[in-house]
């Protein structure tokens, strides 16, 4: 039979290699830390304090990343107690400490007092200490604590404990990695165009932030894009995923970001190691392309319905709404300045006023993720000088032969000192076989249930499109 040896507890010293974060869109993080280990023969205690407090402890990894050195973890506790006032009232509970009583005069005469119930109520709500001071209770501390000492079990941070069992004696730096809450990144795009023409400057921040409870310093940092699976765990002290907060902002000069496809996702590598704090959020410039061919579009698109399966022989008696949309939209390719996959985020819009060379900020909307060489498009907000009018004037319908035929005119108006193009956007939602008749311009087909007309309307002028749509089953 082997023998095993318990030997004292060997904390686990400063960790030699720069940790290391890939931090995920679902407000999660792996973290990976360094822990140099000195193992005996038998098992071996041993004690990490740098975990995060919202570390997952089933998903931690302590491993041996060359592989060469055997050892198995028999056992892992994890303690987020750190030692506070609370817990060492509770610690010295039925004793007699010093408390300093801080006068209005500057004096600071020591009161000795024993704690009858120190108020510390683990999991539940505090209540009101009560302290015997020279025979009488007080429901309140008459002054600041000093405590002796710290508990026998007392804990600084959150910890890690391992009984490491090891064949051999032996020293490696093994790599430790898990889960944690408390981390977040969003991707933001900034685009500047001129006051006239549509060749823009585009560049790409990464925000990361951290409320996990811990610090990283110098940390290397990856990011993952794309929407991997997160189960949330069932206890809410093992983690509680919360908002980014905003404190401590700050922005990391520009170099160039790596990024490669990775699983289904795609990790993006930032170029320099990054300090972390807790509670702070951090920028870096991970975009930067000074000619984009831009296009700014106006799209007329009152009507909402979709085709959902099914005839559909309702006539429809509504008001359409007027506005007429302004969007910008770019390609995403090498040939355009980028060529490059983009994470969901906000993309802002800035005009630059040649009257004073100001950027004044004309729109912002939310992309999803978008791979390479896809159009990009951004509906930033309404023209204030065009407006649409759609009506249906005639509505003809045959359940028994399983026809319909329904016509429309649109009547476009632009009140601006300038021609505009405007993208007339009509969805064809009755049933899946239709055929477009009497239509006075011609239009494209842009999927199985959606037309579009291009229709140049004169300046301070009105233009009238319409068609017809035939919807059958033979």
């Amino acid at each position: 039979m082997r023998k095993s040896y318990l030997l004292p507890l060997l904390v686990a010293p400063a960790a030699f290699a720069n940790p290391g974060l890939t931090i995920y869109n679902q407000g999660v993080a792996v973290v990976r830390e360094t822990v140099p280990l000195e193992l005996k023969n038998g098992v071996t205690q041993v004690s990490f304090d740098r975990a995060t407090a919202q570390v997952r402890p089933d998903s931690v990894v302590l491993r041996d990343p060359a592989g060469k050195i055997a050892f198995s973890v028999l056992e892992q506790g994890y303690r987020n107690d750190p030692v506070s006032q609370s817990l060492l009232l509770q610690h010295f509970e039925g004793k007699t400490i010093s408390f300093e009583k801080r006068n209005p005069d500057g004096s600071t005469p020591i009161l000795r007092g024993k704690i009858v119930r120190s108020g510390h109520n683990p999991g539940g709500r505090a209540q009101t200490p009560i302290i015997e001071v020279g025979g009488a209770l007080r429901f309140s501390l008459p002054g600041l604590p000093l405590f002796p000492a710290l508990g026998d079990d007392s804990i600084l941070r959150p910890t890690l404990n391992w009984q490491i069992e090891s064949p051999e004696p032996a020293a490696l730096d093994a790599q430790l990695s898990y889960m944690t809450g408390g981390f977040s990144w969003q991707a933001t795009y900034n685009v500047v165009a001129p006051e006239e023409g549509e060749m823009v400057t585009l560049n790409g921040w990464v925000t990361l932030s951290n409320t996990s409870g811990t610090a990283f310093k110098d940390a290397s940092v990856k990011l993952v894009a794309g929407d991997v699976n997160v189960q949330r765990p069932n206890s809410p002290n093992v983690s509680r995923l919360p908002g980014a907060s905003l404190e401590g902002y700050s922005r990391v000069e520009k170099k160039q970001v790596t990024q490669k496809s990775f699983d289904d996702f795609h990790l993006y590598g930032l170029p320099r190691p990054i300090t972390l704090r807790d509670q702070e959020t951090k920028q870096v410039e991970f975009l930067n392309s000074a000619k984009v061919q831009a296009r700014k579009t106006y799209v007329y698109s009152p009507s909402r319905q979709r085709f959902y399966g099914g005839w559909n022989y309702h006539p429809m008696k509504k008001n359409y709404p007027k506005e007429v949309f302004t969007s910008w939209e770019f390609k995403n390719s090498e040939e355009n300045g980028l060529g490059v996959p983009f994470p969901a985020g906000t993309v802002r819009f800035y005009r630059s006023d040649e009257t004073d060379g100001n950027l004044e900020f004309v729109g912002e909307n939310k992309i999803t993720h978008t791979p390479k060489n896809e159009i990009i498009s951004v509906q930033t907000g309404t023209a204030f000088d065009l407006l649409g009018e759609h009506k249906t004037t005639n509505f003809e319908v045959s359940q028994s032969e399983e026809w319909i035929r329904e016509s429309f005119e649109i009547t476009l108006t632009n009140r601006s000192e300038e021609e505009k193009t405007i993208i007339v956007r009509e969805p064809l939602w009755r049933w899946s076989n239709w055929e477009i008749e009497k239509n006075s311009m011609k239009f494209e087909k842009i999927n199985a249930n959606t037309i579009e007309f291009q229709v140049k309307v004169p300046a301070d002028s009105k233009k009238t499109v319409s068609f017809t749509a035939y919807y059958f089953t033979k």
